[in-house]
């Protein structure tokens, strides 16, 4: 069976948005699919869940940006010593785009040198996670 978030997913990227306007003729491009994906656990088994899920995605859809906000204790599974941090170099290769709380950061003091490289940073995860949903970006919390 599959879970209801994951077929709502599917779903609104396969149809967009309720209430989306819909271009009409064979010249009119696709939208673009974007989801943001909140991930609050530093779960490793989650981890590896939400990555294999985005492979799948990307590979039913094909290019879709995908933007991982990481927020809390989750920020452990961005540190560059952390058993993900091989797959999330390989996620960012695939073009997915990490983004670390820098709120979270602070109150664990963390600072960039303890991050994987090359992830992004936002002041407040939830903030970002907004300001990707104003933008039309599908939000996901697995």
């Amino acid at each position: 069976m599959i879970p209801v978030r994951l077929f709502l997913l599917v779903l609104t990227l396969l149809l967009g948005p309720v209430g989306a306007p819909r271009a009409a003729g064979p010249a009119a491009a696709a939208p673009a699919h974007r989801i943001v994906i909140q991930v609050n656990d530093e779960d490793s088994r989650k981890w590896h869940t939400v990555l294999a899920n985005i492979n799948n995605v990307q590979e039913e859809l094909g290019k879709v940006e995908v933007a991982v906000v990481v927020i809390g204790p989750a920020l452990g599974m961005l540190k560059a010593d952390a058993l993900t941090a091989n797959k999330v170099q390989d996620a960012m290769s695939a073009g997915v785009r990490f983004v670390a709380c820098g709120n979270s950061m602070q109150a664990q003091k963390l600072e960039k040198d303890d991050m994987v490289d090359k992830i992004d940073y936002a002041r407040a995860g939830y903030v970002e996670i907004m300001r990707l949903q104003q933008q039309g970006w599908t939000y996901l919390r697995p």
